[in-house]
């Protein structure tokens, strides 16, 4: 992604229907800022292929919920989101998800994996996190694929913040996710 100076121009859910529309091309819109992803890298894809797996294999076994690979968010004309991962409860999913099979309303955990690239960074760091707080997302997880850490942060005092830092020797549980674990190393394997 590269940097543009800022406008006053607010993009909505309707102009991304003109825009190119390709398998190596993503759009996503925050507040009406407009954000173009390529296709990512192989590297990150399998980082969200894992985390993916683990979120998936627990919620089949538990039945709490279901996790759910690169979703459509549209929350207003002005906010449309694809995160890397979600999951959301067997409750809330019902609740929030539309008859063209986008949700309408965020999940409870989000996770963004890391692609390269400062403004990338800045996208998934800053704006993801402030959109995803006011937004009353749970938890969001963001995953370092060059690091090989992963960002908790948690919901306290009405906004995320940052609980915790994992390295490769250590486990992820989550209170949102009962009995949930999963080795970091396995993640970034």
């Amino acid at each position: 992604m590269s940097a543009r100076p800022k406008t006053n121009i607010r993009w909505t859910t309707r102009d991304l229907e003109v825009l190119p529309q390709n398998e190596w091309t993503t759009y996503e819109i925050i507040d009406g800022e407009l954000f173009v992803t390529r296709s990512p890298h192989v590297d990150h894809q399998e980082v969200r292929g894992n985390l993916y797996a683990f979120l998936r294999s627990w919620s089949k076994k538990t039945g709490l919920g279901k996790a759910i690979f690169g979703p459509g968010i549209v929350l207003a004309d002005a906010d449309n989101v694809i995160p890397d991962v979600v999951w959301v409860s067997q409750t809330r999913f019902s609740l929030i998800k539309d008859e063209a099979g986008h949700l309408t309303k965020m999940p409870e955990l989000v996770i963004e994996v890391l692609s390269a690239g400062a403004d990338n960074i800045r996208r998934d760091r800053e704006a993801k996190l402030k959109f995803y707080s006011i937004q009353g997302v749970q938890e969001y997880w963001i995953a370092d694929r060059f690091t090989k850490q992963l960002e908790v942060y948690r919901r306290e005092e009405g906004k995320l913040s940052l609980a915790m830092t994992l390295m490769s020797n250590d486990t992820l549980t989550s209170p949102l996710l009962p009995e949930f674990t999963c080795p970091i190393d396995q993640i970034f394997d």
